[in-house]
Formats: C-alpha cells, structure tokens, sequence
C-alpha cells in the first residue's frame, strides 16, 4: 500500500517565508547620509548626518547605511549598530578626524569606526575608509616615522601609541567585513576584541610603509575568524593575533598577500590566554622582515597550529623594527624575569618556501619549551642582498633583547620534538656576506626527540 503523502501545516511554512522576506527588507533597506545632511566635501564634518542614518537604520530593524559617491565624507567616531552595515561606494571615502576631541574621552575607544555589542553590525561597498595617518607623522623618516602623541592625561599604556585605530569591532558577534579598502591608518586598522563569528573578505590594507604600529588586522581574543582574500602592506605586523583579552581560537586567514617591515603572520607579545586551532594556508609574504613569527612572553600557551603552502621573502630592515629577516621565527620565553612562560606545541609546517636574509629562530625557555614541531616539504633558500648587518638573534620583547651570535639555517634552543621531513637547505655561496654559515646551531639548553628524514643542505650558484 503506498504511503499517504507527506502532509506540511501552512502556517510554519508561512512562517519560515515571512522570515526570508522581512530579512531580506531589512538587508535592501538603504539610509543614505546624504538624506540626513552629510556634504561629502571632506571638509565639513559629516558625524552627525552619518550617525543620524546609523540610528534612523537600526531603530528601522537593521540594512545598510550608503555614503553614496562622489564624496569625501570627513568625520569623527562613527559608532555602528547592531544589523547595520556600513556601505561606502565605489569613489566614495570616509574620512577619519585628525584631533583628539574627535573620539571618545577614552583611548581605548580610540576609532574612526567603532561597533561595540553588536551582533550582524559590518563595513562593506567597494569605496575607502582613510584615518589620515600622515597628519599624525611629526618626523617623516625613511628608517622609522616618529608619530605624535595624544597621551597628555597618561590614558594610554603605551605613551608612544597613542593614537586613533581605523576600524574595530569589540564584543560583537557575527562581524561581516568585506569588499572595502581600509587606508593610512594612524594606528591599528582593522581590530577584533572578544569578537565570535567574524569574515573578513577581500579587504584592501594600505599604511604607512615606515610608520610604526600600523598593523593590519589584529585579532584580540577573538574565536571562530576566518580572513580571506585580502591584500596586505603596512609598516607593522600584518596578521597580529592577542590573547590578552581571552583566547584566540579557531582563526582561518587563507588566499592573502603580505608586505610588511615587520611580521606578516605573528602571535603575540600579547599572550595571557591560549591560542588553539589556527590555520593559514595559502599565503604570499613578500620582502617582510619576519615571516611566521610567535612571540609568547605572558605566559599563554600554543598549540594545534598550521602553516601550509606559504610562500616567502624576508630581508632585513633597520633594527629598530623588531625581527632579524626570519622566514619562521618561533619563541616563548618571560617578558620579564617574574612572567610565567607558556609553551608552544604541536606546530606544523607543510608545503613551505622562503628566500631570506636570516635563518629560522626557534627558541623556547626552560619552563616552556616548544614541542611537537613538525617541517614537512620545506624548502628554504638563504641570501643575501641588503647591507644591514647580521650575526643578531631578536628575542625582543624582554627577554634576552638582542643577543649578538653566529647565524646558522635553523637556530634550535629548548626543544623537546622536532620533526624534519624532505627539508631543503640552499645557500646561496656568493651572496652570504657577513655570514658565518652553518647549517643547524644548537644553543646549550634542553634539546632532544630529534627526527630527520630526507634532509639535506646543499650550495647553489
């Protein structure tokens, strides 16, 4: 007998498709600052046109605030709202202030544009958010722009960082960043704190090359990220997780291009908390100072980490920029003599190649050594072309600063499991100036649970 047909109530159905529907309205929803009196001259202040369409669009349920083009739309903090999107259109750019009475009285609310507690808040359109950095520059140098200082009431931990941050979005849920270009920062540009479900796609990144603490994205105790498709080339560290908020887990960044004075993929120095489940796959570093750093020096722990199909070129810069030219530079040690000291461990390396001016650093502490390494198709080419000298190690933050040593391959220094597997040495004989050259140094410390397979370190023209 065949069965009865499957019988659906209409009214859940009905339901479900109201709710398609009013979500849909919601996204198409369009409040134009235009309508509420913006001028887009980019010398009027446009704050109060653009946070009146912020507002008018949450209060409506949520869709999208334009900045329509063409339009240079100058403003102080802009502060989104839960299930508002920030769109600025092709040709259209978003000015940040350049006074201290254009944010908040509190440093650390410091942004041109902030969303905090917000759920399904974001910046999208095609268009420019610009913070102005070069009106923060007091000494334009090619080594190292000395920035200004806004740290007259001592807010700031830092004195010398106290600046705006561009974009940043602070105990939000479901951050949708994509399709935007985010320029001249005067200080951090895109910022995550304690954030949960955050895409962040097709973003455009451009500071400052010689202004420090420009960095990129910087993902504060933040879970469940994913970064894609972006474009990156800024003075500071590009791809900057801390866990000096909470822990950083879950954190994807694939398919990115790097160009950094700094590091373009680092852990760190913030470190209190863990970092667990990260991955990074298919990425170009180009002309950086360090490649794949951590830097744990508050005593969080690592683990469960993969670089996969990375491809590399560190150099070195002056040596006031923290790094040394290594293309993987890996430390835990204490920020200062009563820090606890964390661990680091199962890491893994697969499918990568550098071109690099320095060796790879890796170097634990006694109460934290690094475990479970793992180099699997690795292939790393030493050369040199600028006229900086070598013969440092950059343990910076704390620890042991600079310390002045023989330069090898791969530096190895409180390691309990290393594993090597198909990794190629090439040296590069007539371009190792100031080298004294060797494959593998071993630092008097703790060191066993060594496996070499298919290793080799060969001379090439």
């Amino acid at each position: 007998m065949a069965s009865p047909p499957l019988q659906l109530s209409a009214a859940p159905l009905l339901l479900l498709l109201l709710v398609v529907v009013i979500r849909a309205a919601r996204s198409s929803r369009v409040f134009s600052v235009v309508d509420y009196g913006a001028a887009g001259d980019g010398s009027r202040y446009d704050t109060a046109a653009i946070q009146a369409a912020v507002d008018a669009c949450a209060a409506a349920g949520g869709g999208r605030v334009l900045l329509p083009a063409p339009g240079n739309y100058l403003t102080a903090t802009v502060h989104l709202r839960s299930r508002v999107v920030l769109e600025v259109a092709p040709g259209a750019r978003l000015l940040g202030g350049t006074r201290q009475a254009d944010y908040p009285p509190e440093s650390r609310r410091w942004y041109v544009v902030l969303a905090e507690n917000t759920t399904g808040a974001g910046v999208t359109g095609g268009g420019e958010i610009n913070g102005q950095g070069g009106a923060f520059v007091v000494t334009p140098s090619e080594v190292k722009n000395v920035m200004v200082s806004w740290n007259t009431t001592g807010d700031c931990q830092l004195g010398d960082e106290c600046r705006p941050r561009l974009v940043g979005f602070i105990d939000s849920k479901n951050v949708r960043i994509h399709d935007i270009t985010l320029n001249q920062p005067a200080y951090w540009c895109l910022h995550l704190v304690r954030c949960d479900n955050t895409v962040i796609h097709n973003v455009s990144i451009f500071g400052d090359f010689n202004t420090p603490n420009n960095d990129g994205i910087d993902i504060e105790g933040s879970n469940n990220t994913v970064i894609t498709n972006c474009h990156i080339d800024t003075g500071d560290d590009a791809i900057c997780s801390k866990s000096s908020a909470g822990p950083v887990y879950n954190l994807t960044a694939a398919n990115c291009w790097i160009r950094t004075k700094s590091c373009a993929i680092k852990f760190g120095s913030q470190s209190s908390f863990s970092f667990k489940r990260l991955l990074f796959d298919n990425i170009m570093i180009v002309d950086s100072h360090r490649g794949l750093g951590m830097q744990i020096r508050d005593g969080g722990n690592v683990s469960d980490v993969v670089f996969s199909n990375i491809k590399m070129s560190t150099r070195y810069y002056h040596p006031l920029w923290w790094g040394r030219a290594e293309p993987i530079y890996i430390t835990t040690c204490p920020r200062h003599p009563d820090s606890k000291e964390g661990t680091i461990s199962d890491i893994r390396f697969i499918n990568i190649s550098s071109v690099s001016e320095n060796g790879v650093f890796l170097a634990g502490s006694k109460h934290g050594l690094l475990r479970n390494l793992k180099f699997k198709n690795v292939d790393l080419t030493y050369k040199r072309w600028t006229n900086y000298t070598g013969g440092l190690y950059d343990y910076r933050p704390g620890c042991q600063e600079m310390v002045k040593h023989r330069t090898g391959g791969m530096m190895l220094e409180h390691i309990s499991g290393l594993e090597i597997d198909n990794v190629r040495m090439r040296w590069a004989r007539g371009n190792l100036k100031g080298w004294d050259v060797n494959p593998l140094l071993f630092r008097p410390s703790t060191i066993d649970k060594l496996s070499f397979h298919d290793w080799q370190s060969v001379d090439v023209l």
